[in-house]
């Protein structure tokens, strides 16, 4: 089976991007990361690996579709790894920090109907929608 980490190494191949051994250190740790992180999350686990290459890094899994960027109640930005690379958005339970992603092409039509009404070019969207999760809710 092809781990998290290989996937995520081989999209970047697939974009012509080279993969060194700061980049696959960084897919490890992003990849090992039990809850949505930042990059100065990552920068700090990493110590060996320049800030600057941490946040290229990301950005770049961003652009391959490996990376979500999320952005949390409070305003700042997490991330967590696509489970998919269709469109998708996000269900983020405001106790524990949990990142569901959901998809609907009806939501999704509906966005870009309204864009369109308006005479807006929409060129993309995100959404999160922020809740307590189902784990949070039952006390587990």
């Amino acid at each position: 089976m092809v781990s998290v980490a290989d996937s995520a190494t081989a999209k970047l191949t697939r974009e012509g991007l080279r993969v060194t051994s700061p980049r696959r250190l960084v897919v490890e740790a992003m990849t090992s990361a039990k809850r949505p992180f930042t990059v100065e999350d990552l920068s700090a686990a990493l110590p060996s690996v320049g800030r600057a290459t941490v946040f290229r890094t990301v950005r770049l899994l961003v652009e391959a579709g490996v990376l979500c960027r999320v952005v949390i109640e409070d305003g700042t930005v997490r991330y967590v790894l696509a489970s998919s690379g269709d469109h998708h958005h996000h269900l983020v339970c405001s106790r524990c920090g949990a990142v569901q992603e959901f998809a609907d092409p009806t939501l999704d039509r509906l966005i870009a109907a309204n864009a369109h009404q308006r005479g807006f070019a929409l060129a993309s969207h995100a959404m999160e929608l922020y809740g307590v999760c189902s784990t949070c809710l039952t006390g587990s």
